[in-house]
């Protein structure tokens, strides 16, 4: 064995014996200086935090004890012309040395007692906007920040700042706004020997919360819980401020491990859930009840993404559910959802949907498998192009017993009551005991095919869903930036009016489709049942319901006798049928904004092979109101009653599903309702025409104004139709 030259050891001892000597001069003159030191780093502060953020912090006394732990006291930090935001009347703290050497701080100990953070947001002004004051940088430097490098040190400072050991007594949080405020004592708590305790009188006392668990977070192993003695974890505030009742029993937080390489920061983590009652207007108007639920969160962050990875897991009762969404931030945005199961028990999917979130298919026992699918990528420089699929396939899928809602009760006579703005109409009788029941073959094939025709082209061949309808829908709803109707087939609307309330709620939209799907894959109904009922039950006018009372109130024959003009006429309507006498002038005209409307639903059903090709309108210039009706029509201008044609429906406006209780979007008018495949024979774009308007009677300046507000609303038109794929 070769040893080492005695020579070389005598070397390495001197040197370790000088940097010995060195580090501990070093430590000396730092140790006698240190309190000087600390002091100026204090001015520091304080002149950085007035400079930069406008902050005025005073500290009483700031002193070492010991070799690392500094003791502060009477502590404020007070914005400028704002409310006090932060007291602390006694702050030791204390951090690792080794650490130190590194450049890292990370706490030991953590003393605190009797402080006050108060949190205010006034008639718009807070006393922690500071927070959200940016630095100025330049858009070179901004395109170089590396989103995984940022989220790994973000989580290393905060997790460094978390003390091995804490001890907090009387810590008071308060937030209050315009609308709502919240009062969080902290009375205890506790970390030691990686056990975090606490106690927190919410609200003087309505309330007692307590955070306990694991906490270790050096070893990036979190393990915590948030629940309440006897009762539920309620959020008042949120409540008041956003109209949300949140409240559970429990919920539980960990994180398992965080690591970065490959340039991606990968964050494991698990959350659950126990008794979760969530409540919104724009939700659900009942409550809706998890009893359980939880995710297995894999949360990956690369340079210019953000993702939840495909690894993760969510578990909602009996089902487990894989999601995939990404969030790609530059150099353009896009966004990617994936959701996955495998083949699930049919039983276990129905009986893990929320308490209270479809009231219809309660207690509904089926047999057999389902599997669902949707895939949605959409480039935000080019939302025409999105991606959007979305399948629930079955094996064996059976329905054994309706649940709270027979669902077959439409294959039967039965009674349907109408709603208009939450209050019941008189109802009807759907079945030949009505005289204005009309079967089917009864009703002329001019009104049959131009409804189709404006509002589910392919109803005979889909199964209740027209995936490309409902991706241009997205796209549209993407780019006008708000919820707007789209993708709704006839399938839909009917099992909207006969089985679900007018509420405008996501999970009146979410049911409505489960029930779709139920009622076309188990074959409860057929195609032509459907279509009679859909046309015996839906609304054509102010307590007009039904063809055979619209044909006799707006004509006076009865449906069988309708032309392919009336026809296209009450197909305009239907989305907005308490407005459909101002499609008439006072003779008992069409208005001219109509004639195109007629040319493109005749080519329509022309390229079809459902009425002969005709350069007059299709019918546009022989329909006639009937005599007693005109009297009802004011002489208005053109414009004025192009405007009130395209009002909402007050009871079917689906495009304040996401935003109630906040002022509803207007509804589409009816040329967003006309969707089905782009037709290049019917679609061929014709000449710039003036539009046409009666100019008897009336002077030079209110012709022009009629044309102009023609011209206006044939472009907004000839853009809603690009949008729906119908140009």
């Amino acid at each position: 064995m070769h040893r080492l030259n005695p020579k070389y050891i005598r070397i390495a001892g001197i040197v370790i014996i000088s940097l010995v000597i060195l580090l501990s001069i070093g430590g000396y003159i730092a140790y006698t200086k240190r309190e000087a030191l600390l002091q100026k780093a204090i001015t520091k502060a304080k002149l950085k935090a007035k400079k930069d953020y406008n902050l005025d912090v005073k500290i009483g006394s700031a002193h070492f004890i010991g070799l690392s732990t500094v003791s502060f006291s009477d502590v404020t930090i007070v914005p400028d012309q704002r409310d006090s935001l932060l007291s602390i009347k006694k702050f030791d703290i204390s951090v690792k040395l080794m650490p130190l050497l590194f450049g890292n701080i990370k706490l030991s100990d953590v003393i605190l007692q009797t402080g006050h953070l108060n949190l205010t947001s006034i008639k718009g002004v807070k006393n922690f906007d500071f927070l959200f004051k940016r630095k100025k940088d330049t858009t070179e430097n901004k395109s170089k920040i590396d989103l995984s490098v940022v989220a790994y040190n973000l989580i290393k400072q905060v997790l460094y700042k978390i003390p091995d050991n804490l001890d907090i007594k009387d810590f008071l949080i308060t937030f209050a706004d315009d609308s709502a405020s919240v009062k969080l004592l902290a009375q205890t708590a506790l970390i030691r020997e990686g056990k975090l305790s606490s106690t927190i009188k919410v609200d003087n006392g309505a309330a007692t919360w307590h955070l306990a668990g694991k906490m270790h977070p050096s070893d990036k192993d979190i393990d915590i819980r948030l629940y309440a003695d006897g009762k539920k974890v309620e959020m008042p505030v949120v409540e008041k401020r956003f109209h949300l009742k949140l409240n559970f029993d429990t919920i539980t937080t960990r994180l398992q491990k965080v690591e970065n390489s490959d340039g991606i920061t990968k964050i494991y983590g698990y959350w659950s859930v126990r008794n979760l009652v969530i409540n919104h207007p724009g939700l659900s108007s009942t409550d809706i009840v998890v009893p359980n639920g939880s995710i297995d969160a894999n949360v990956f962050v690369g340079k210019n993404y953000i993702s939840l990875d495909s690894t993760s897991l969510i578990h909602i009762k009996k089902i487990a559910i894989k999601p995939y969404l990404k969030y790609q931030l530059n150099p353009v945005k896009v966004y990617t959802i994936k959701v996955n199961t495998d083949w699930l028990n049919a039983q276990d999917v129905f009986d893990s949907f929320p308490d209270g979130l479809f009231d219809s298919l309660e207690g509904i026992q089926v047999s057999g498998k389902l599997k669902y699918h949707l895939h949605l990528y959409l480039n935000a420089s080019q939302p025409d192009s999105v991606q959007f699929e979305s399948a629930l396939a079955k094996q064996n899928f059976n329905i054994t017993k309706f649940g709270k809602t027979d669902l077959g009760k439409l294959n039967k006579v039965f009674v349907y009551t109408p709603y208009e703005k939450g209050k019941p109409m008189p109802s009807r009788t759907i079945g030949p005991k009505n005289p204005d029941f009309t079967p089917l073959d009864n009703i002329s094939p001019n009104v049959r095919s131009a409804v189709m025709t404006s509002e589910d082209p392919s109803f005979y061949t889909n199964h209740g869903f027209v995936e490309e309808s409902i991706r241009r829908s997205i796209a549209t709803d993407f780019k006008e930036k708000k919820f707007k109707r789209g993708g709704s087939t006839i399938s839909m609307q009917l099992i909207k009016n006969a089985f679900l309330s007018r509420e405008k709620t996501l999970a009146r939209k979410i049911e409505e489709i489960l029930i779709v799907w139920v009622i076309e894959n188990d074959n409860i109904m057929s195609k032509n049942r459907m279509l009679e009922v859909y046309f015996n039950i839906v609304e054509w006018g102010r307590n007009v319901y039904g063809i055979s009372e619209a044909s006799h109130y707006y004509f006076g024959k009865s449906p069988s006798e309708l032309t392919l003009g009336e026809g296209i006429y009450l197909a305009s309507i239907l989305p907005h049928p308490k407005t459909g006498l101002y499609s008439f002038l006072p003779d008992g005209s069409l208005r001219p904004g109509l004639h195109n409307y007629f040319n493109l639903i005749g080519k329509l059903m022309a390229g079809r092979g459902l009425t002969e090709p005709d350069s007059s309108g299709y019918g546009y210039s022989s329909v006639r109101l009937k005599e007693s009706l005109r009297q009802e029509i004011a002489p208005v201008p053109a414009s004025v009653a192009d405007s009130l044609m395209k009002q909402p429906n007050d009871d079917d406006d689906d495009s304040a599903i996401l935003n109630a209780p906040t002022e509803p979007e207007k509804k589409p008018n009816f040329f967003q309702r006309l969707f089905g495949k782009k037709d290049t024979i019917a679609h061929k774009k014709e000449e710039k025409k003036e539009p046409e308007i009666d100019t008897a009677g009336k002077t030079k300046k209110q012709i022009r104004q009629e044309k102009r507000a023609l011209k206006k609303m044939e472009k907004e038109r000839q853009k809603e139709l690009k949008d729906k794929g119908l140009l």
